[in-house]
């Protein structure tokens, strides 16, 4: 009797040890009374989209959508329609001077532009801005500023919006729009045009012969509101400027819309054509053609 006792309490904790082994490996917990579960892991969140929109361009927006995703016009296009109105479309100027335009489209914004109108300024170049009314109404400072320093300014609609889509009737609307506040802000009744994403018709382009515009399109596109980096906007102009060119680049845009590479890249891009004898100059004295309507 004694033994077998005795073997009892041998065998006993080796029971119990072997017990709570099971229930561990089978991942059991025993909560002690009054404590709350553990809160159960959180997933980790999506990764976000690393671009950082400066706080001045968040909520703007282009009506049409940013360039990077909207632009579809070839080149080709814009060729194509220069061919067939000759005194109203564009895409350079004269083959036999040195002479070549820097413009800026999506103009004024607080980021872009004031860092661009900077670097024009210190090397004395005068360029031309293709404004947007709405935005140009937030920044009436800027406006000035540009006319002040003696670049020319462009309409580039009231919306951005992608006038392909639009009527006649809401086309001559918006230019008209564009146009009034233009004027409000600068006292400036421009003569010069360019569409939002480089879009035209047949319509828009009797249109705006109808209200006395030219449309000034581009010989070179620098692709930087692919948000290219500054060596490769260098790139895309350097391989592709001839006299006379019309150089097409971007001082504003939507809030997506990475111009860093732009701004960095201006001062090299001035520097590099002046040396090799090119004059900038605005696009009225490019063309000859009036800045101003009457």
């Amino acid at each position: 009797m004694i033994k077998i006792n005795q073997y009892r309490l041998f065998l006993f904790p080796i029971f119990l040890f072997l017990i709570f082994s099971l229930l561990t490996a089978a991942g059991c917990r025993i909560e002690r009374k009054g404590e709350q579960p553990a809160p159960a892991p959180q997933s980790k969140p999506e990764q976000q989209n690393n671009l950082t929109v400066p706080p001045q361009l968040q909520g703007l927006e282009l009506q049409g959508g940013s360039e990077s995703t909207s632009r579809k016009i070839s080149k080709d296009v814009v060729i194509d329609y220069s061919a067939k109105y000759p005194k109203m479309v564009y895409l350079s100027g004269s083959k036999r001077t040195n002479k070549i335009a820097l413009t800026f489209d999506d103009a004024p914004d607080n980021v872009y532009t004031p860092q661009i109108l900077d670097i024009l300024k210190q090397y004395n170049v005068k360029a031309t801005f293709f404004v947007i009314g709405k935005t140009a109404q937030n920044y009436p400072d800027i406006m000035k500023r540009i006319v002040e320093e003696g670049h020319v300014i462009g309409n580039h609609s009231f919306n951005h919006a992608n006038i392909a889509k639009l009527s006649p009737a809401e086309f001559a609307q918006d230019l008209d729009l564009a146009e009034q506040t233009i004027f409000n802000l600068t006292g400036i009744k421009t003569a010069f045009y360019r569409s939002p994403y480089g879009v035209l018709s047949d319509e828009i382009v009797k249109i705006l012969d109808d209200k006395g515009y030219k449309i000034v399109a581009w010989s070179v596109d620098s692709l930087d509101w692919k948000g290219l980096t500054a060596e490769q906007v260098e790139a895309n102009i350097f391989s592709n400027v001839t006299k006379g060119s019309i150089i097409l680049q971007h001082s504003a845009g939507g809030p997506e819309e990475d111009l860093s590479g732009t701004v960095k890249a201006l001062p090299k891009i001035i520097e590099k054509l002046q040396q090799q004898g090119y004059q900038f100059v605005t696009v009225d004295k490019l063309l000859n053609l009036p800045a101003e309507k009457k």
